[in-house]
């Protein structure tokens, strides 16, 4: 391999476990890589999700060999959530990504400060995520992640977990509808665009797919409120971070 296939191996494998472990994230670490590298932001889309059709698939199936999995929540995000991909990446092969991201990113800052709050507090029982009207949420999460090269982790497990669902379970299920929903993106990326800079998109599945399974053993033993506490930081950062480029 080149260097350059080492390097995106590292950016993979970093991001990987950060998505795998928290269920967000992948997308917007390997995004704002390639961005700083000059990468337009359809291309950079494209070479994550084509890259993330095949770590998703390995984070899932290590969720699900670890118990982490709701099979019933899966498929209602899964299908929704495929849809609402493919409309985004048809939409971001001529609408700049940059015109939704502040508003998301101030979504996902609300979103992070309310899961903060509640990992500080002790957790009764919570009812299923499986009860909740997920299906526009699903929507919704797989047409910003595809306008915004990430963002399905941060909106959907987010949003579940503000909701009081189970955090370790909502991570789980949450990374294996994302294999439905990448496969689905760059189906269309390719379909629309075509998929080019396969160094990039080597290096990141090399280190995902080796990241995967560490990352789902992590999320299998760390305490919940952990968790949520550490879900919570990541949103703020993210968000915040998002604003800022937003302004300036």
């Amino acid at each position: 391999m080149t260097e350059e296939v080492y390097l995106f191996v590292a950016v993979g494998f970093l991001a990987q476990m950060i998505d795998g472990a928290i269920g967000m994230a992948y997308g917007v670490t390997a995004t704002s890589v390639l961005l700083g590298m000059g990468v337009a932001p359809v291309t950079a889309s494209a070479c994550i999700h084509a890259a993330e059709t095949f770590t998703t698939g390995a984070s899932g199936l290590a969720h699900w060999r670890f118990g982490n999995v709701d099979l019933r929540l899966v498929a209602r995000l899964a299908i929704p959530g495929a849809i609402g991909g493919a409309i985004g990446a048809y939409v971001l092969s001529s609408l700049p990504g940059d015109v939704v991201r502040p508003y998301v990113s101030a979504y996902l800052l609300a979103l992070g400060l309310l899961i903060l709050w509640k990992a500080r507090r002790p957790r009764g029982a919570t009812a299923s995520a499986t009860t909740k009207p997920i299906v526009p949420l699903g929507l919704v999460g797989g047409f910003l992640d595809s306008i915004g090269g990430g963002g399905w982790g941060p909106i959907v497990t987010s949003s579940l977990l503000g909701q009081g669902a189970p955090a370790r379970t909502t991570i789980g299920s949450v990374c294996m509808a994302e294999f439905f929903v990448t496969l689905t993106i760059s189906l269309t990326f390719l379909a629309t665009v075509g998929l080019d800079l396969w160094p990039i998109i080597t290096g990141l599945i090399i280190g995902g797919v080796l990241a995967a399974p560490l990352a789902a053993l992590v999320t299998k033993y760390l305490p919940e409120r952990a968790l949520m506490a550490i879900v919570g930081v990541v949103v703020v950062l993210l968000s915040l971070r998002g604003i800022a480029q937003a302004l300036y």
